[in-house]
């Protein structure tokens, strides 16, 4: 899974990886539903508002992070989080933080709707696992990042900084998660290849959001349809020109917090349509697209072309 890091990839992925395989974790029982941490937020404005929207550094530190949930945790030591950190966000961009309290208020509603999202998952794919989903604060980067073992950790403030995104805040968080925890379930030797192809690189992507939209009723990042509409053929026809590239900066992971860029998530997302589209057995073709290793046959096989109607 690519990292969700700065702007430059400010939608769906991870590159960290954690000690903990999939296989460690054991199978979970289809009627299970993941552990969906928010009590961080909670803990985290609580703070923020008993200090006036100021809290300190070492208030933060001891207060938030080190009584922080295990995901926390992780993005701490995986991405810089520190109490520091999170103040000199808070001095030179105190709006991203005070603009995400209205994202707070939803996610109870999204932990709900989470999980129902993924018993729907469980139904497509019953070989699915379950690790955690874990909503925090942080500073101001990443949006998300996740593994198999550790799960998808949202940066709440991050996330609701994007400006393409759903406008309505509780969709903007289901189906971002549902994209992430999508990753999830992808084979690690896709999700962490360091020098993917831009086919490789567009089809996880674009099988993350194929994949979410069914789980949970709409793709992560709606702006990007609107930035390709009118343009289709010519953006995959220099798609397929491009296709075995290692460089991926023209289509993947070229978003800003205002504009969508990843041209390749849309054509990802076309090409596993068609393939899902194409195929006789619906089960079977969520199970390969999931289970995706070869991205030329599977390009082969999807019957996608530029321009394909869908």
């Amino acid at each position: 899974m690519r990292n969700l890091s700065a702007t430059s990839r400010v939608v769906l992925s991870t590159s960290f990886v954690f000690t903990l395989s999939a296989a460690q974790l054991g199978e979970p029982h289809p009627n299970q539903s993941p552990t969906i941490q928010i009590e961080d937020v909670r803990r985290f404005y609580a703070l923020y508002d008993g200090a006036g929207g100021h809290p300190s550094a070492d208030q933060l530190q001891h207060y938030y992070l080190d009584r922080g949930s295990a995901g926390l945790h992780n993005l701490a030591e995986a991405r810089g989080v520190t109490g520091t950190a999170i103040v000199a966000k808070l001095d030179s961009q105190p709006e991203l933080y005070a603009d995400a309290k209205r994202c707070a208020a939803v996610l109870p509603r999204v932990r709900e709707r989470l999980n129902a999202a993924t018993r729907k998952l469980v139904a497509l794919y019953p070989e699915a696992i379950l690790p955690p989903i874990t909503i925090t604060v942080g500073r101001g980067k990443p949006v998300a990042m996740g593994s198999p073992a550790a799960g998808v950790i949202v940066g709440l403030e991050a996330l609701c900084g994007v400006q393409y995104f759903d406008s309505d805040l509780e969709d903007r968080f289901v189906h971002v998660i549902s994209h992430e925890y999508v990753h999830v379930q992808q084979p690690q030797s896709v999700t962490e290849d360091p020098r993917p192809t831009v086919l490789e690189a567009s089809l996880m992507e674009g099988a993350a959001e194929f994949i979410g939209e069914k789980i949970s009723g709409a793709v992560a990042n709606p702006g990007i349809r609107a930035e390709a509409k009118g343009k289709e053929i010519a953006i995959e026809t220099r798609f397929v020109a491009d296709r075995k590239k290692t460089d991926l900066s023209d289509w993947l992971f070229n978003g800003t917090l205002d504009k969508p860029g990843d041209l390749g998530y849309w054509v990802g997302y076309r090409i596993v349509a068609s393939y899902y589209r194409h195929a006789t057995d619906k089960h079977l073709a969520i199970r390969k697209i999931l289970r995706m290793t070869d991205s030329e046959a599977f390009l082969a096989e999807s019957g996608w072309h530029p321009g394909i109607a869908l």
